[in-house]
């Protein structure tokens, strides 16, 4: 499994891309996605909504179990995925990709945030 390098990661098993004009990416990682099973449902926050790094903004639902979705950033969400929605196994199939999950407009970042090989190690131990 490997990590992209451009984006960062949280430990709670979030990535986020680096910020477009204010604006980052949010998923969860290969990791989580494999960790998690076949995802089946997803409630994201809702665009306009206000979301703090660390705190619980959303549910992943698996044939397995029920995660929270913590966001990796402070800030206000400016988009949801609304494919991975309709398409839960997007979150496994591509969880770089299509499995995106919102975009927020960054107000906080905290400097907990892991490079690609920090994150792979820290799931590696």
């Amino acid at each position: 499994m490997s990590n992209p390098q451009q984006l960062r990661f949280s430990k709670e098993h979030e990535w986020l891309s680096a910020a477009e004009d204010g604006v980052a990416t949010v998923g969860i990682t290969e990791h989580a996605a494999n960790a998690l099973g076949d995802v089946v449902f997803v409630q994201l926050p809702a665009v306009g909504d206000t979301v703090t790094a660390g705190e619980s903004c959303g549910e992943l639902e698996s044939t397995k179990s029920v995660s929270d979705l913590y966001a990796p950033v402070t800030g206000e969400i400016t988009a949801v995925n609304e494919d991975v929605v309709e398409d839960p196994s997007l979150v496994n199939s591509a969880p770089f990709e299509g499995g995106w999950l919102f975009r927020v407009r960054v107000t906080d970042e905290p400097g907990d945030l892991l490079s690609a090989d920090e994150y792979t190690a820290f799931t590696a131990g």
